[in-house]
């Protein structure tokens, strides 16, 4: 199983969007600053997650997750007011 997730920094409350087989050690990876975009903004927690079967359909979701409508989106289903930030 193949999750598109979506994390936000608890530090400065940026967005960061990825693709994992194993979400629970992705996610700890983060917080390790094993990811050179994701370590300046520690600590991370998980806000929104979707599964499939396959990393194609993955990645296509992860790429529009990225996308001005992608965020909408998220806005949406988080139930957040005003734009998502980077």
């Amino acid at each position: 199983m193949i999750e598109v997730y979506v994390i936000e920094s608890l530090s400065s409350e940026k967005l960061y969007t990825g693709i994992t087989n194993n979400l629970s050690r992705r996610l700890k990876e983060h917080n390790q600053g094993k990811s050179r975009f994701t370590k300046a903004y520690t600590p991370w927690k998980l806000i929104y997650s979707e599964q499939y079967e396959d990393y194609g359909q993955a990645r296509i979701r992860e790429k529009y997750l990225k996308t001005a409508a992608g965020k909408k989106f998220l806005q949406k289903q988080l139930g957040k007011t005003g734009s998502l930030p980077d």
